[in-house]
């Protein structure tokens, strides 16, 4: 005999189904409405920004110190800006004096000293053209220029505060004499620079003369 199908059980048309349950809403809905219901009153000021730290005003004597630098060139016309170009070819052009039997003895001309030969044969003397050059007045720089450093100022010999105080910052520069201190150069080269005045020899060289 053929099996009988299970009966299906069938639910009764009073029970109502079953209905699945909703999750709860998510958290970020609940931000969102937050948000939205918040206006701009209750939204909290932003962090002011640090205002930027701005520096003191200085002081006029501090600003004055400051603004006086030594000139590196000096003030000169254009007449003499062209002598110095002169003098400068013409050191290129100048032969080297060598001094007689220099090359045969070493105590000779080992200074830089030089004597004009005097021998009756001195071929020197007589201007061969195999021997040295011999000093003459032709060979000399222009007057104008003569004894100016490349920069165009003046060297003057200093001492004292004296000394250092008279001088022209426009003309001419400070030579700190050797026999002044380390101590005492310090103190002078610091007043130089106060008075703007430029030195030729220093120990301490400051931003400007690098």
């Amino acid at each position: 005999m053929p099996a009988e199908p299970d009966e299906v059980t069938k639910p009764a048309a009073d029970t109502p189904a079953t209905e699945p349950e909703t999750p709860p809403a998510p958290k970020k809905r609940a931000a969102r409405s937050r948000s939205k219901a918040t206006t701009k009153e209750d939204v909290p000021p932003a962090p002011a920004e640090k205002e930027a730290s701005t520096p003191a005003p200085e002081e006029p004597e501090e600003r004055a110190e400051k603004e006086v630098r030594a000139p590196k060139r000096a003030t000169i016309d254009s007449s003499t800006r062209d002598l110095l170009a002169l003098r400068r070819a013409l050191a290129d052009r100048r032969p080297i004096f060598g001094r007689q039997a220099a090359n045969r003895y070493f105590r000779i001309g080992r200074d830089g000293t030089w004597r004009r030969p005097r021998g009756l044969q001195s071929k020197q003397r007589r201007h061969y053209g195999y021997r040295p050059k011999i000093v003459r007045i032709g060979y000399r720089s222009p007057a104008r220029v003569r004894g100016l450093v490349p920069s165009g100022f003046k060297p003057v010999l200093v001492r004292t505060s004296e000394e250092l105080a008279v001088l022209d910052a426009h003309t001419e520069a400070a030579v700190i004499a050797r026999t002044v201190g380390t101590r005492r150069r310090l103190v002078l080269e610091e007043e130089a620079q106060k008075l703007g005045i430029r030195v030729l020899n220093p120990i301490v060289h400051g931003e400007s003369e690098a």
